[in-house]
């Protein structure tokens, strides 16, 4: 295989179709179920995965079977099946729905409008994860034109995967054992450190999410008359928020919240410290004068990999600041979002939040916690030597420097199904959202160059696992 090939074929393919059909897909807002109750009757889910579906139809895969599942009530789910020359299966995995638009865009920006600057596309949903598709039949189709020979080849894309892939696990009880069991799963919804080497995922955090409430009155009154006599519903939440997390440290103080961090995972973060130093924090968009929780860059990415963290995420019954009258308010909802250490138990955590929140409810006062969701995390099964080698191969071949390996902050439900499913399958965990790409936030971007050079390091990983084949 001829790499200066390989990746000329995927650079064409990105210049003369992926990239414009990226533009398109930004322009959807095909937001996920959880921030759009009503997406069925919007349609913009169906357009995206038309839009994608299309596309991959387009390409030449002779044999290549693509469809959009469709369950009552389900997102769609979109696979490409692209049969082999070789036995066995590989899977190859993303998901089409996008986080909502936030606020903060930079002036000329938007999220339902792409631009590109610097080599950069702008707007919501390419990086995370619209790309995916594009990239992972870019890499089978620049392979097969080598006469490459590869195992069956399989591209699934959801598209509820931000909504914690509820409709997930009916799409694979539907596919019964139609995937078969594949010796590789690639996935390309993760992180990068940095745009100069290949980076791989190996573990990913859990999420709670649930809405906390505090109820005090049964309506606002006049704070002059109230306060004093009536504690505030604000006050409450700070001293049941205080039961989870010292409000100093940012710790969280519940057992079932904490896990013992493996040598190999702190060795990793070790290294991928060494390397990114103070980009650890600095990817972050500080307010001036704001710091990180502590100057250690090892410590700053194990916290954001193995250890369980809380953020308040949304609030209801506050009023705008320029609409909030002298009123002591009756109750106030504040959302939670707890990330979970990889190989914590969601369901026990999930108990045990709840617990800590509703017992004893300061002056009496009516409090409910309302778990939304508890998802576990991952953590990635012992490379085979195969796979180590060809991921730092096709680093050095691709970006002239080693590849890190290095747990991620976020969570991809899929993986904990599909680990769960096919214990002894290989992993290959990527992605694209490095420094300042900001999904689920403003101003989020796909950097160009480095997604076609991720595609070729697939290849690259692809054709490895083939030649274990035989």
């Amino acid at each position: 295989m001829d790499l200066k090939h390989l990746s000329a074929h995927i650079g064409r393919t990105w210049e003369q179709s992926v990239v414009d059909r990226l533009i398109a897909y930004v322009r959807i807002p095909n937001k996920s179920p959880m921030f759009d109750p009503q997406w069925e009757s919007h349609g913009y889910v169906e357009r995206a995965a038309q839009l994608m579906a299309e596309w991959c139809r387009a390409q030449p895969l002779p044999g290549m079977r693509v469809t959009l599942q469709r369950l009552p009530g389900r997102t769609p789910l979109l696979l490409a099946d692209i049969p082999g020359e070789l036995s066995g299966s590989v899977l190859l995995y993303g998901h089409m729905d996008k986080q909502p638009e936030f606020t903060g865009w930079l002036p000329g920006l938007g999220p339902w409008e792409p631009v590109i600057r610097d080599g950069r596309l702008y707007g919501r949903g390419a990086a995370d994860d619209g790309y995916a598709a594009f990239s992972a039949l870019t890499a089978i189709a620049a392979l097969k034109a080598q006469q490459v020979r590869l195992p069956r080849c399989l591209v699934l894309i959801e598209a509820c995967e931000e909504s914690g892939s509820v409709d997930l696990p009916a799409h694979l009880a539907a596919l019964g054992d139609s995937l078969g069991e594949p010796s590789l799963v690639v996935c390309l919804d993760a992180e990068c450190g940095n745009y100069e080497q290949l980076w791989c995922t190996t573990s990913l955090r859990g999420n709670l999410v649930g809405t906390l409430t505090v109820r005090v009155l049964t309506e606002g009154v006049h704070s002059g008359m109230a306060t004093g006599i009536a504690p505030t519903p604000f006050r409450i939440l700070e001293q049941l928020l205080a039961r989870l997390e010292n409000p100093v440290t940012g710790d969280l103080l519940l057992d079932e919240l904490h896990v013992n961090l493996p040598r190999d995972r702190r060795a990793q973060a070790v290294v991928a410290a060494q390397v990114l130093g103070g980009e650890v924090a600095g990817r972050l968009p500080w307010a001036q004068g704001a710091q990180p929780v502590s100057n250690d860059p090892t410590e700053l990415l194990i916290n954001s990999t193995w250890r369980a963290t809380l953020a308040v995420t949304g609030a209801d019954g506050l009023p705008a600041v320029s609409s909030a009258g002298n009123v002591l308010l009756p109750e106030l909802s504040l959302k939670l979002s707890l990330r979970l250490p990889p190989t914590c138990d969601a369901g026990r955590a999930a108990q045990a939040v709840r617990e800590a929140l509703e017992r004893d409810p300061p002056y009496g006062a009516q409090v409910r916690f309302e778990a939304g969701g508890a998802t576990g995390g991952w953590n990635a099964p012992t490379f085979a030597p195969w796979l180590e080698e060809s991921i730092g191969r096709a680093s050095r071949a691709v970006y002239g420097r080693e590849a890190i390996h290095l747990g991620c902050g976020g969570t991809i439900p899929f993986m904990g199904m599909l680990g769960e499913r096919f214990p002894h399958t290989q992993f290959f965990v990527t992605g694209v959202l490095g420094p300042h790409a900001n999904a689920h936030g403003p101003n989020e971007f796909l950097h160009l160059e480095y997604a076609q050079q991720l595609t070729a390091c697939v290849a690259l990983v692809l054709a490895d696992h083939a030649r274990t084949l035989g």
